[in-house]
């Protein structure tokens, strides 16, 4: 099972995930995010780095520009679009990196496939995160039930996210869709917003095996 470990601030902590051979790490590009990557990180540095794990670039309804940039300058493998960006976005960027579409899920949500059904040729990966009853979106903390996706064809591969911590393993573990692709991780495995617990990272690692 693929982890993602989101909300990284520190390039030491980019290294130890490397060292963990954690697939996937997340920069956040959200300025009103707790975690945002801002001048925390060495964009050189984050560049250059020989990593294994691929950098996933977060954005929320971003400036084209701006992405590209990011890419350039951090040498991000990645873009996750966390907000309304449209297909032909996704398409145009798609050219550059790979790109994960995310998809808010709440109890409204009916029909996942209808969800993702424009996105399903200009994208790579899904992830679908909780929405919650006032609206908020991406580290809320909070879940959604998985059962809706079991019920969906989805036909991509996709990461499951939103309030997962040590306790969910067990359960993540035995869902089941040919397309589940890996698991995203976050507020639940930090000591501060940006600065993740390390050790309850490799918990849950050994945890998934």
């Amino acid at each position: 099972m693929n982890i993602k470990v989101c909300g990284i601030t520190q390039f030491k902590q980019l290294q130890q995930l490397d060292g963990l051979q954690i697939p996937f790490a997340g920069l956040i590009f959200v300025k009103d995010s707790p975690r945002y990557v801002g001048e925390q990180l060495d964009k050189e540095a984050v560049k250059n780095a020989d990593f294994d794990l691929k950098k996933v670039g977060v954005f929320k309804n971003p400036e084209m520009i701006d992405v590209l940039d990011a890419i350039d300058e951090y040498g991000l493998d990645i873009v996750q679009l966390h907000g309304d960006e449209s297909p032909e976005m996704c398409e145009d960027l798609s050219n550059e990196v790979e790109v994960i579409k995310v998809f808010n899920v709440d109890a409204t949500t009916t029909d996942i496939d209808e969800l993702v059904a424009d996105y399903d040729a200009v994208c790579d990966y899904y992830l679908f995160d909780t929405k919650t009853t006032d609206g908020a979106t991406g580290g809320t903390g909070q879940k959604f039930d998985w059962a809706i996706l079991k019920k969906a064809k989805i036909e991509k591969p996709f990461f499951i996210s939103g309030g997962i911590g040590m306790d969910d393993a067990k359960q993540l573990k035995k869902f089941s869709h040919p397309d589940y692709y890996g698991v995203d991780i976050n507020s639940q495995f930090e000591k501060e917003p940006g600065v993740k617990d390390m050790a309850k990272v490799l918990a849950f690692v050994q945890a998934m095996k």
